[in-house]
């Protein structure tokens, strides 16, 4: 049976980064990709703000990729493109079938990096018809930037998740007309950067509590149906209006692509929808990891990378049997948040905790909560569920918890 110290499953930024950080500490490792060249969703992101954070310079997507990926051959990295993971088990035990045939392979340890998968309509469970003409925002954008198809004429968008906006923009400048985006929430769920410059700055309508209640057409996507929504996101009938369009993308939110963490029976969070992990980034299977879009969905590309880098790391320590033995503490939230991670803390050292609130806030306080005391607390003016929030606790504040820590939202008094 092939054996190999660490097997990534993902060659998007995370996977990239974690095996050019561990390539260059001479781990034997290989890398499995199912698509046919590295760099991930980043190869369709012609659109530059990427790699300020890693680069020092803005790039756009591919740019991004190509370094990363660059660096990864001058290291001679191992790796299999075209190649499908169909199973891992919790041994670390990796079955995948490429053209060769199939693979067994037997890891010390396993970096999850397998991303996200788009939301689609049977996701949302949108009336009507079933004509063609109704397309994910990501594949609408892979046919356009890849392939040099245009989806449509006259598109509306639903959702205003980032790549929603992005592609109100592409569109637009591919002399589409975009009648317009609805977001079912009062507020946008995109960065207020892509509000600006992919909708305002080319007079796009955003209509906010506001969802498609209907779609028609016969073979082919004729008209929609929209409809305001009330506090609870039901459609109010009587606000129902229809518009002329020929394609309708959907841009409504990513799911971690989850399906083999749960065949290796590792935990996963209900709310992050992406695996469990303690502060080293590994999962509750010991010795698979876990980092990037598959275990929380980010907002920047770099972000993403750093997580590969800290998670490289971690398996580093693994190997090397040099991992922290800790008691772990339990990270829990109040409703305000979508999710927090890690889940486990590490009382021995500093933590950096991620976290998505579930609506616009200002002038608040973050709180983390142990025994019904505040032990640490940071001002926040401005919180949004677009962006992804991080915040540092320091190892003598966790110091002061016992089995379980709880992040709190509270006004400012």
């Amino acid at each position: 049976m092939n054996k190999r110290d660490c097997v990534i499953i993902g060659g998007g930024s995370a996977g990239l980064a974690a095996a050019i950080a561990l390539k260059k500490q001479n781990v034997d490792v290989l890398l499995i990709e199912r698509e046919d060249e590295l760099g991930g969703i980043l190869n369709q992101c012609i659109h530059n703000g990427f790699g300020l954070t890693r680069f020092k310079e803005e790039l756009t997507g591919p740019s991004y990729a190509e370094r990363m990926v660059q660096a990864f051959h001058e290291l001679g990295v191992d790796y299999r493109l075209h190649a499908t993971v169909t199973q891992i088990h919790p041994d670390k035990t990796i079955h995948y079938v490429d053209e060769q045939g199939v693979h067994v392979i037997e890891a010390k340890t396993v970096l999850l990096a397998m991303g996200a998968r788009e939301r689609t309509r049977g996701n949302i469970q949108i009336p009507g018809d079933r004509p063609a003409g109704v397309f994910t925002a990501g594949v609408a954008q892979r046919y356009l930037n890849k392939d040099g198809l245009l989806v449509g004429k006259r598109v509306f968008i639903l959702g205003s998740g980032d790549i929603g906006l992005i592609m109100a923009r592409r569109l637009t400048l591919a002399k589409a007309e975009v009648v317009g985006v609805a977001e079912i929430m009062p507020y946008s769920n995109g960065l207020t950067r892509n509000l600006i410059q992919c909708l305002e700055d080319y007079s796009i309508p955003l209509y906010l509590s506001t969802t498609i209640t209907q779609i028609k057409g016969h073979q082919h996507v004729e008209s929609i149906e929209l409809s305001r929504v009330d506090e609870h996101l039901k459609p109010i009938p009587e606000t129902a209006f229809w518009l002329n369009v020929d394609a309708v993308l959907l841009s409504v939110g990513l799911i971690p692509d989850n399906q083999l963490s749960g065949m290796a029976g590792i935990e996963l969070d209900p709310r992050s929808k992406g695996p469990k992990i303690n502060a080293n980034y590994e999962t509750s299977v010991p010795g698979i990891f876990a980092s990037g879009n598959v275990l929380h969905i980010h907002d920047v590309v770099d972000y993403v990378s750093e997580e590969g880098d800290q998670a490289a790391a971690a398996i580093l320590k693994y190997l090397n049997e040099q991992d922290d033995k800790f008691e772990e503490l339990i990270l829990s939230t109040d409703a305000n948040f979508i999710y927090a991670l890690p889940q486990y803390l590490n009382p021995n050292t500093h933590n950096k905790l991620k976290y998505r609130v579930r609506r616009p806030m200002h002038d608040v306080r973050v709180c983390l909560v142990s025994k019904g005391l505040i032990v640490h607390t940071i001002k926040k003016e401005h919180l949004l569920p677009a962006e992804l929030e991080m915040m540092i606790i320091p190892q003598k504040v966790l110091a002061q918890c016992e089995g379980e820590c709880r992040l709190e939202i509270h006004n400012e008094t």
